[in-house]
């Protein structure tokens, strides 16, 4: 019993040191934004809100005029 929860122990232990190990190699790749790319980003999203926003409202705008 106790040879089976030293093994969970291992393998978790393993895990999350490799895990560990990716964000790291994440982290060191990764870089912070120019100011152009951020705008470009916060446009696109804003966009994308927008776009989500209004195939909503005229979803809406039909199923009410569907239960006249």
């Amino acid at each position: 019993m106790i040879i089976l929860v030293v093994g969970i122990f291992m393998n978790v232990k393993a895990e999350l040191k490799d895990f560990l190990g990716q964000c790291k190699r994440v982290l060191k790749v990764s870089r912070k934004p120019e100011k152009k790319e951020y705008l470009n980003f916060s446009k696109v999203t804003g966009a994308g809100i927008v776009l989500i926003g209004v195939i909503g409202f005229i979803i809406y705008i039909i199923a009410t005029l569907i239960n006249l």
